[in-house]
C-alpha cells in the first residue's frame, strides 16, 4: 500500500485511499485540467502513524516512522520545493450530502520540508477537532469509520481567487455559473473575511449580473513561509478581467460534466491562467426552477404541496405513497380516462427525493364513455349506504385481524410480509371511491346547480356544514374532553385523573390512526403514536372560549359567538331554512325533492369524508411493522435507530433473508442508509418546489402577504406560527393562525383562531372549507407567509380579498409590524375583532 503517492495516481474511485479531496483533484489532473501539481499522503500512512489514537494532541505531537518523513519530503523535493498548500482529506468529505466543508484544516504557503512534514501532523489532528467530531454525528457519519489523506500542492501565488458554482446555488438553476472573486488568495472569500466580486454567467461565460465586492481583507502568501492579512482597495476594479471569467466558465461546465453532477470549485488566477485547486459536489443546491406552469399543474401543485409539507423517505416512495391515498386518486382519475395527475410527481437524487414537478393530466379515448360510467355507477351505488357495502365490511374485518397481530412474536419471513399485507389492505377502499364518487358528485352538481338557478348559490358551503362525518365526531369528542378538562384540571394534574385518562385512551382507540402530518406518507406519527399532540389540541379548546369584541353573526341574524361547532350547525340549519322559504318551492313535490337533493348531497360529502377516515385505517399496521423491523436491524447492528428503517426501500427490506450472521447484503443496505441520512440532512433546508411557481405573488397595494381569496370576512388578530402538529399547544384564543399547510388534524385549531393564513392550498382545500365552515377569515396559497408573518405581529387578513396587511389600529399597535411590543385591541381573553363576512 502506498504511503504518498503523485496526485495523478489517483481518480475518483479512490476515496478509501486519497480521501475525497484527493481523490477529486486526481480525477482532474488525469483529465487535463489545470491543476497544480502535488502529491497525497494516503490514508495508508495516517494509519500506520494513528495506530488506534484519536485526539488532536496525540497527531500533533507524533514522530513520523523513517520511511513514511522521507517519503514525504522526497515528494516535496520532486516537486522543487518552494511553497506549497497543505489540505486534509479526508475519506467522509467531498460526498453527496456531505461536503464536510472547512471541517479539517488547510495550510497555506506552507515552505521547507519539515514545515510540510509538520502540516501533515496538524492535518491529522483536525480529524479530531470538536467541531469535526460534532459534524460527523450530525450528518451519521460513523467516526470509527473515517480516515483522512493529506493532498500537498504547489502554492499558486494568486492575484485573484474565490470559489464558483457551476449552478446558481439560490436559484438551482443549471444554466448559470456563480463567481465569487476577490483579490489575493481564496481563502479570503472562502473564510468569509470579505465581500467579494459576485458574477452570475451564462454557460459561454457573458456577464448576466454582476456586484462589486468590497475587498475588506487581501490575504497573501510572505517570501518566508506563511500569509498576512492586509487591507484591501474597494477602488481597485474589478478583480477578474472578462477573458479569465470565459475560461471559469468553460472549466466549470467541463468539470461538471466529468463528475456528472454540478459542483463547487475552488480556483487561483495568477500571470494570467486559471488553476483550480478543489472540486467537490454542490451541497444544498434547490431543485432546477420547474419553468412556467400551466393553470391545470398549478392547481395539481397546490393539492400536492398540501399533501406534501416534508419530503418524502424512501420506504414511503415504495410503501404509503404509491398505494396510499395518493396512488388511489391516480387509480380513480385513471378509471374515469385521466391519467399521469398523480404520477411521477417526486424526483430522486442519491437515493432521497429531490424534486417535485406537478404533471399535466393526459386524457385518455375511455374519457368519451366516461358520463354513461358515472350514470351507471350513480344509480348502482348510493353514497348515502357506502357503509353497507360487503367489501366494506370485509375491510373492516381484515383490518381488525391484521392490527390484532403480535408481530414481535413473529420469525423475520413472517414480519417482513406484514407491509405488504397492511398494503393490500387499501384495495377495496379505492374499489369503493371508485364506484361512489360517481354519485357523489353528482349529487353535489344537482344540489349546486339547483341553487343557482334559485339564486341561492351562496347558501352552497353551508349546507354542506350539516353532513355528520368522522371527522366532526372527532372534532365533537375532543370538545368533550376539553369540556371535561377545563372543569376538572385533568390536563395539570400528574397523575392524570382515572376517568379522563379512559376517556382519552378510548378516543385514540377510536381516532388514532388519524394522520398528524399528511394521509399520503407512513412515516410521520399518527395520533396514536403522538398522544402529545391530541393533548395539545385538547389544551387549545379547553381555554377559555372565545368572546369576539365585534361578533360575527349569520346572514340570518343568529348570533354566532358560541362555540364554532354550534355556529356551523346553526349556520348549516339557518341555511336549510332560507333555501325551503324560496318561494318557488312552496310545500309540495319540489320542496321534498330540494330536501332529498340536499340529503344526498350531504351524504356525498359524507362519503367522501369518511371513506378517507378508513382508507387510513390500515397505516399505523404499515408504520409497526416498519419499525418493528428497523427494531430487529438495529438489534443487528444495521441501523442505529429502528426508525433509520425509513432510509431503505421496501423492496431492499424484502431482499434481507436473514439477520444471522455476516451478509453482503446488511453491509450494502448499511452504507446506504448512512450516505442517504446525509443527504437528507443536506436537503433539510432546500424545498421540493419554489411555490412561486404554483402560487405566484400578485401586487396587492400594502398587503405584506397576498394569495388565494378564500372567503369568510376580516378579522384582525395577533400572529401564531404554527409549523406543525407539535406546537398546536401554544395557539391561544383570538390568534391568526398561519401555517405551512392543514389536514383533519387541524381542525379543531379552527374553533379558536380569529382567521387562517395557509402556505399552499386553494379555495378548495380543506383549510379552506372548514374555515368556510367555521366562518372565519382564510387566505390560502400564499407561498411564503410562514416566513413573512412573524409571532406577535397584529395582522388584518380579509379572507374575501386574499390579503394580509399590518393593523394600523388606534393607540399601541406596530405599524412596522416588527412582532416587539405590539399589543393588539383585544378582549380579556386576547380575541381580536372580527369582522362577518357579507
Amino acid at each position: 500500500m502506498k504511503l504518498v503517492a503523485p496526485l495523478n495516481a489517483f481518480g475518483r474511485g479512490d476515496l478509501a485511499l486519497a480521501g475525497g479531496k484527493g481523490a477529486n483533484l486526481g480525477e482532474l489532473v488525469k483529465n487535463g485540467f489545470p491543476v497544480p501539481g502535488g502529491f497525497v499522503v494516503t490514508t495508508a500512512a495516517y494509519d500506520l502513524v494513528a495506530d488506534g489514537h484519536d485526539t488532536r494532541t496525540y497527531f500533533e505531537n507524533v514522530e513520523i516512522p523513517p520511511d513514511l518523513h522521507e517519503a514525504i519530503t522526497g515528494a516535496y523535493a520532486e516537486l522543487g520545493g518552494g511553497p506549497v498548500a497543505v489540505r486534509s482529506s479526508a475519506t467522509a468529505e467531498d460526498l453527496p450530502g456531505a461536503a464536510f466543508a472547512g471541517q479539517q484544516d488547510t495550510y497555506l504557503n506552507i515552505v521547507g520540508a519539515e514545515a510540510v512534514v509538520d502540516a501533515v501532523r496538524r492535518c491529522w489532528g483536525s480529524l479530531w477537532t470538536e467541531r469535526a467530531v460534532a459534524y460527523r454525528e450530525k450528518r451519521g457519519v460513523d467516526t470509527a469509520e473515517v480516515r483522512i489523506a493529506v493532498v500537498v500542492q504547489r502554492m499558486v501565488q494568486s492575484e485573484a481567487a474565490g470559489v464558483l458554482f457551476t449552478a446558481n446555488p439560490v436559484t438551482g438553476d443549471r444554466t448559470q455559473i456563480v463567481v465569487d472573486a476577490s483579490s489575493g488568495l481564496g481563502e479570503a472569500v472562502v473564510s468569509g473575511l470579505v465581500t467579494p466580486d459576485h458574477y452570475v454567467l451564462d454557460a459561454s461565460g457573458r456577464v448576466a449580473s454582476f456586484t462589486p465586492g468590497r475587498r475588506e481583507v487581501v490575504i497573501r502568501g510572505t517570501a518566508g513561509g506563511g500569509v498576512v492579512h492586509e487591507t484591501g482597495d474597494p477602488a481597485t476594479g474589478e478583480a477578474l478581467p472578462r477573458a479569465a471569467l470565459a475560461e471559469l466558465a468553460r472549466l466549470a461546465s467541463e468539470v461538471a460534466a466529468r463528475f456528472g453532477r454540478p459542483q463547487d470549485i475552488e480556483w487561483a488566477y495568477a500571470g494570467g491562467r486559471v488553476s483550480l485547486v478543489q472540486a467537490r459536489p454542490m451541497t444544498a443546491l434547490p431543485p432546477a426552477p420547474v419553468g412556467p406552469l400551466n393553470p391545470v399543474q398549478r392547481k395539481v401543485g397546490s393539492v400536492l404541496l398540501e399533501y406534501l409539507p416534508v419530503r418524502p423517505y424512501p420506504i414511503d416512495m415504495t410503501t404509503w405513497l404509491p398505494y396510499g391515498p395518493a396512488g388511489m386518486m391516480a387509480e380513480v382519475a385513471a378509471a374515469f380516462g385521466i391519467k399521469g395527475v398523480f404520477e411521477d410527481f417526486l424526483q430522486e437524487e442519491d437515493g432521497v427525493v429531490y424534486r417535485l414537478v406537478p404533471r399535466s393530466p393526459r386524457v385518455t379515448a375511455g374519457l368519451l364513455a366516461i358520463p354513461f360510467r358515472l350514470v351507471r355507477r350513480a344509480r348502482h351505488y348510493d353514497p348515502a349506504r357506502w357503509t353497507e357495502d360487503p367489501r366494506f365490511q370485509t375491510f373492516l374485518a381484515a383490518n381488525r385481524e391484521l392490527a390484532a397481530r403480535d408481530l414481535a412474536s413473529m420469525s423475520w419471513p413472517e414480519l417482513i410480509r406484514v407491509p405488504r399485507q397492511a398494503l393490500d389492505l387499501v384495495r377495496p377502499v379505492t374499489d369503493l371511491r371508485t364506484d361512489y364518487l360517481p354519485g357523489t358528485g353528482l349529487a353535489l352538481l344537482r344540489l349546486l346547480v339547483a341553487v343557482k338557478l334559485l339564486r341561492r348559490g351562496a347558501l352552497f358551503g353551508e349546507l354542506m356544514t350539516g353532513a355528520r362525518t368522522r371527522t366532526s365526531d372527532a372534532n365533537q369528542a375532543l370538545e368533550e374532553l376539553a369540556e371535561e378538562a377545563r372543569a376538572t384540571g385533568a390536563l395539570d394534574a400528574d397523575p392524570m385523573p382515572s376517568g379522563f385518562a379512559a376517556k382519552l385512551r378510548d378516543f385514540l382507540a377510536e381516532y388514532g390512526h388519524r394522520e398528524t402530518v399528511t394521509p399520503i406518507l407512513v412515516t410521520p406519527p399518527t395520533w396514536g403514536e403522538a398522544p402529545e399532540i391530541v393533548l395539545g389540541t385538547i389544551r387549545v379548546l379547553a381555554a377559555k372560549p372565545p368572546t369576539p369584541v365585534t361578533a360575527a353573526t349569520t346572514a340570518d341574524g343568529a348570533a354566532a359567538d358560541g362555540a364554532a361547532t354550534d355556529r356551523a350547525a346553526a349556520e348549516a340549519s339557518g341555511a336549510f331554512e332560507r333555501l325551503l322559504r324560496h318561494p318557488l318551492l312552496g310545500a309540495g313535490r319540489r320542496r321534498a325533492r330540494v330536501v332529498r337533493w340536499v340529503e344526498a348531497a350531504r351524504a356525498g360529502h359524507a362519503f367522501r369524508e369518511d371513506s378517507h377516515f378508513y382508507f387510513t385505517l390500515p397505516l399505523p399496521i404499515l408504520r409497526r411493522s416498519l419499525l418493528e423491523i428497523g427494531a430487529r436491524l438495529r438489534d443487528a447492528a444495521v441501523l442505529q435507530r429502528p426508525e433509520d428503517v425509513f432510509h431503505l426501500r421496501l423492496e431492499e427490506l424484502e431482499s434481507i433473508k436473514g439477520l444471522a450472521g455476516s451478509d453482503e447484503c446488511l453491509d450494502g443496505l448499511r452504507a446506504a442508509v448512512r450516505q442517504r441520512a446525509a443527504k437528507r440532512e443536506e436537503l433539510s433546508g432546500v424545498r421540493l418546489i419554489d411555490p412561486r411557481a404554483i402560487f405566484p405573488v400578485r401586487d396587492a397595494g400594502d398587503a405584506i402577504v397576498t394569495g388565494t381569496p378564500a372567503g369568510g370576512g376580516s378579522a384582525t388578530g395577533p400572529v401564531k406560527v404554527i409549523r406543525d402538529p407539535a406546537e398546536f399547544g401554544s395557539l391561544t384564543s383570538g390568534d391568526v393562525l398561519v401555517c405551512p399547510y392543514t389536514n383533519p388534524s387541524w381542525t379543531p385549531l379552527f374553533q379558536r383562531a380569529a382567521a387562517v393564513v395557509v402556505d399552499t392550498g386553494s379555495a378548495a382545500s380543506h383549510a379552506a372549507i372548514v374555515a368556510r365552515e367555521y366562518g372565519i377569515p382564510a387566505v390560502m396559497g400564499t407561498a411564503g407567509g410562514t416566513s413573512t408573518l412573524v409571532d406577535g405581529q397584529v395582522v388584518t387578513v380579509d379572507g374575501d380579498a386574499g390579503t394580509v396587511v399590518i393593523a394600523h389600529l388606534s393607540g399601541d399597535a406596530d405599524p412596522a409590524g416588527s412582532g416587539g411590543d405590539a399589543v393588539a385591541p383585544v378582549s380579556d381573553d386576547g380575541v381580536g375583532t372580527v369582522t362577518a363576512a357579507s
